[in-house]
């Protein structure tokens, strides 16, 4: 009787802290801004592979407008959000208690897409040129005078059209406009499908000159409020360690990626032949990665698996979305990933000024912070 009880007290004591742990998970809110994506991945394959359940937080996930975003996180209704660097220093001339604590977007994902005959070789041939524009507002308004300026341009010297989120749409129609500003990791892909189908009048080819190539922006990344950093600097560092794995498994396995984040994206084409050759793909490229290959190496493995992918489709329509994937990747992948520099802000600023959204400077260095990024062992 006396060694069953002690059995059974043995037991009860195994059990306690799993209970325990398993009611002190937080249940945290990450929002996001546009819909769900294919961009999004890294955050899907956090959750799905239980990062942020080994940082102590139950993840789901709110899709809003930026600056909602940054209502809710300032006003401590959410910890985590994704903002845009520039919309962050905005937010700061207003004494937003915010802080930029993981650069996602190591590249700014904006440029010009001009048909590859037509003799435009750099933004400086664009002068006197309509450039196509969503409109004079948010990133792609960022982006194109930042590229105006690094080639000694202003906004008086193009002829600027407002076309609304439609740039594949109106580049194709032919004669409209003679450039289109873009999102790189998507609209270059589907112009160039176009192109390829021979929709896109007399275009076959196009060329893409990014605001990476001269200007270095911050971008998209995480923010939290400067409460919550203050009140459980530790936490903030276990979630941003659990989404800064998540991105790293996306970078080194896209085909992995992709298969986790389709419960999360409505229509991703996932036909049964893409998602064989994806599982295929994976399971290949895990035992790959067990050989600790170089970042050059990753890179050209992603590479081939377009060209796999390619074999199994009778649409190559079906295979944009994973190439917008790996699009985003070389937004992404760095060094040291999630790090920001003090230079870039400094850029974002100057270019806010210019386009007269910011009166004055701020004081950048309290903005944005690296120190919960993760530290190698």
């Amino acid at each position: 009787m006396l060694k069953r009880l002690i059995v059974l007290l043995v037991v009860c004591c195994l059990l306690v802290p799993m209970s325990a742990a398993q009611e002190e998970r937080v249940q945290e809110e990450f929002l996001m801004t546009f819909v769900p994506n294919i961009q999004f991945a890294p955050l899907y394959v956090a959750v799905e592979k239980g990062y942020f359940t080994e940082a102590g937080a139950e993840i789901s996930m709110s899709y809003l407008n930026e600056p909602d975003v940054i209502d809710l996180v300032a006003a401590g209704q959410a910890n985590f959000g994704m903002a845009s660097g520039e919309q962050v220093i905005l937010a700061a001339a207003q004494a937003r208690p915010i802080v930029y604590v993981y650069e996602w977007y190591q590249d700014y994902p904006i440029g010009i897409v001009v048909d590859a005959a037509s003799g435009i070789e750099t933004v400086a041939d664009l002068a006197g040129l309509r450039v196509g524009l969503p409109g004079r507002f948010g990133a792609s308004y960022s982006g194109l005078t930042a590229l105006l300026l690094a080639n000694g341009l202003m906004e008086s010297d193009i002829d600027l059209q407002e076309i609304g989120y439609s740039a594949p749409d109106v580049f194709c129609l032919g004669g409209a406009i003679d450039a289109a500003t873009v999102y790189t990791n998507n609209e270059p892909l589907q112009i160039q499908a176009r192109a390829d189908a021979g929709e896109c009048g007399d275009i076959s080819e196009i060329r893409v000159i990014t605001v990476g190539s001269v200007a270095d922006l911050v971008s998209n990344g995480f923010i939290t409020s400067t409460s919550m950093i203050e009140e459980d600097p530790d936490y903030v560092s276990q979630i941003i360690a659990a989404f800064d794995q998540g991105l790293q498994d996306t970078i080194n396995n896209p085909a992995e990626a992709y298969l986790l984040s389709a419960s999360y994206i409505e229509g991703l084409p996932l036909s049964e032949a893409i998602e064989s050759a994806l599982t295929t793909l994976s399971e290949e490229q895990a035992a790959f990665l067990a050989d600790e290959p170089t970042q050059e190496e990753i890179a050209a493995s992603r590479d081939h698996m377009v060209e796999v992918l390619a074999e199994s489709v009778d649409d190559p329509a079906e295979l944009i979305q994973f190439q917008v994937l790996l699009a985003s990747i070389d937004l992404w992948d760095t060094d040291q990933l999630g790090y920001s520099e003090l230079s870039s802000w400094q850029n974002m600023q100057d270019t806010l000024i210019e386009l007269g959204a910011l009166a004055e400077p701020v004081a950048l260095e309290s903005l944005f912070s690296n120190d919960f990024l993760p530290t190698e062992d």
